[in-house]
């Protein structure tokens, strides 16, 4: 049997094909359209989906969408009428969409597959796709399901217990209470994009110190013991205007938000500390919570908030879960991938088998490409390479680049599915060198300077870097550890750096993936999900001593992670980096004829900023 899930109209479109209970395929709309966020039908991500699987769309046994749009309608109808008139303008503003398009998704989505399914449709509740997500592709037979996210029809977060292949949702959280809109009206309120910089925000809180924390809970939220809690609306404007927060919050704060672009001040790195702290206090009290109504040993997590790797690092840590398990495209795109899981095991009552490492293939479930169509278009372009037929001489040569301070893309395998870059489409480089971050940030990246790298760490040396227990398995990038004290290097007290000033301070023997405050975003390789990447490392450590690179997304500020060879090229021709592996092919900068004519302006003015 085929299903297809899909997720589309809000942000983060994606489709995702299963065949017999099997993820076959699934990728993010964005790749290919080269457009980030793209809210559109996922045109292209279900023709790749389809085409993965050998089908055509009117072979397909079933189709489900990831939410409910009359339910998500009703909520906007009621919050209209609670907060009438003020907010009046919004809902003219929102109407057009709804009676054009978000009111009629069958028919859109009969004209997306080009009316050849005839089937009918299936709608699963938002959280429910969240839900599924985390739960029917992990490795546990029974587990807790916690989701969290701004919001959906009316849920904003979710407690199940899955056990086999089913699924029960028992709590609930809702509307406009809410973990993940809270976390983005401080998005808003420090000046970076609602829906796209929350990632900014949790990297921008190690610089600051959490000075408002007592203040945000006194005045924003009233938490209960279990982890659910009610917020002031007084302070927030999502429910009846086009920003996040009302101008109540600016006296809380001592001034209107960060203009977006602006210097970022001592003020929004408190304020980052701050709500992180909240965030985490929250996550810790519904994970107890969890844990308390399904008396289970093991945790599974989806939905935005769960993309809150520090969070989750300290359920890990502190929680009462053993095990932790979370879905790596957490987002809307993951819904897609739910949806059509919860239709397969939930409503068609089909048998679920547990594997071990899990069921999500290490999340490369997108595109790939061969050495032969490469190898045409890099003629094609008259690109100068080195094709390696061997891999062993390939990865020796990719780890004698890196050990060198080089700066590697890395193009192989088929993409990622999320928004982590997991070693298919990746930027390398050196976890040693004291100034690979400065150099990747502002030279490769053109990003913020004060975001972090993560690393990648041999899985059986895990231990030996971070404080993560022996063989600990992160494969998605997903928890957030601290250094081990005997990799720290001091900084002697009257040195210490203040604000932004500290991401000049030397912290580690692996400074380039060491956070201000000696945290890291672990990626875990081992040869089961990555098999190439783990031999890259095995040969790194066998070089220099060291199990740790860095590993972050192939891409500049603004563009979607690259999807194709082409994509890789021209990233790679308009960026510092210094050599492109794509498959078995290695190019290098230097060699390249036309290295010189680059115009970077132009090619960043192509994607807006995020």
């Amino acid at each position: 049997m085929n299903i297809l899930g899909i997720s589309a109209y809000y942000h983060d479109s994606a489709a995702c094909l299963v065949q017999d209970g099997t993820i076959v395929a699934a990728a993010q709309e964005e790749r290919f359209t080269r457009k980030k966020h793209d809210y559109r039908f996922p045109e292209n991500a279900v023709e790749f989906c389809l085409a993965e699987a050998g089908i055509e769309a009117s072979q397909l046994d079933l189709v489900t969408f990831y939410d409910k749009p009359l339910l998500k309608f009703d909520r906007l109808l009621e919050t209209y009428i609670t907060y009438a008139p003020s907010g009046f303008k919004m809902f003219l503003m929102g109407m057009p969409l709804w009676l054009r398009q978000k009111l009629h998704t069958p028919r859109e989505l009969d004209r997306g597959l080009k009316k050849q399914y005839k089937g009918r449709y299936v709608f699963t509740e938002h959280h429910e796709s969240h839900a599924a997500s985390a739960f029917y592709p992990s490795p546990f037979e029974e587990a807790a399901v916690l989701t969290l996210d701004g919001v959906g029809e009316w849920a904003t977060g979710s407690i199940a217990h899955g056990r086999g292949n089913r699924l029960d949702m028992l709590k609930e959280m809702r509307f406009p209470h809410s973990l993940g809109l809270l976390y983005s009206a401080f998005t808003y309120f420090t000046g970076f994009k609602v829906n796209s910089g929350e990632y900014k925000l949790m990297g921008l809180a190690p610089y600051g110190e959490p000075v408002y924390k007592d203040l945000m809970i006194e005045k924003l939220l009233d938490i209960k013991d279990d982890g659910s809690f009610r917020m002031d609306m007084d302070y927030f404007g999502f429910c009846n205007s086009d920003v996040m927060t009302s101008p109540k919050m600016n006296g809380l704060f001592g001034g209107p938000p960060r203009e977006a672009e602006s210097e970022i001040t001592q003020r929004e790195m408190d304020i980052a500390a701050s709500i992180q702290a909240v965030t985490e206090e929250v996550v810790l009290k519904i994970a107890n919570y969890a844990h308390e109504v399904t008396g289970s040993r093991n945790l599974t997590m989806a939905g935005g908030v769960a993309l809150n790797c520090v969070a989750n690092g300290r359920v890990l840590r502190e929680g009462p879960f053993d095990n932790v398990w979370i879905q790596p495209a957490s987002g809307d795109a993951g819904g897609a991938l739910g949806a059509a899981l919860f239709t397969w095991h939930e409503l068609l009552d089909k048998p679920r088998e547990v594997v071990a490492q899990d069921s999500q293939y290490g999340s490369l479930l997108g595109p790939a490409f061969s050495n032969d169509e490469i190898r045409e278009y890099l003629d094609a372009e008259e690109a100068v390479y080195t094709f390696y037929e061997d891999e062993d001489d390939l990865v020796d040569r990719i780890a004698q680049l890196i050990a060198t301070e080089h700066v590697v893309g890395h193009f192989s395998d088929r993409a990622e599915f999320g928004p982590r870059a997991l070693g298919s489409r990746s930027i390398m480089g050196d976890g040693r060198s004291r100034e690979m971050q400065a150099t990747m940030n502002l030279k490769i990246k053109f990003r913020e300077s004060f975001r972090p790298f993560a690393p990648a760490v041999l899985r059986e040396d895990v231990h030996e870097y971070f404080e993560m227990r022996p063989d600990e398995n992160s494969p998605y990038m997903l928890l957030v550890a601290p250094v081990k004290e005997d990799k720290r290097l001091p900084v002697e007290a009257a040195d210490r750096a203040k604000g932004l000033d500290k991401l000049k301070e030397i912290r580690s023997v692996v400074p380039a993936i060491t956070h201000v405050d000696y945290s890291a975003r672990v990626q875990t390789i081992d040869m089961q999900h990555h098999p190439r990447f783990y031999k890259i490392i095995s040969k790194f450590k066998e070089k220099t001593g060291s199990p740790v690179v860095i590993n972050t997304s192939f891409n500049v500020r603004g563009e979607p992670i690259v999807n194709t060879p082409e994509d890789a090229m021209r990233c790679f021709m308009y960026t510092n980096m210094d050599a492109l592996i794509l498959e078995n092919f290695v190019i290098l900068k230097q060699d390249q004829p036309n290295a010189k004519e680059i115009d970077v302006d132009a090619y960043l003015a192509e994607f807006a900023l995020d």
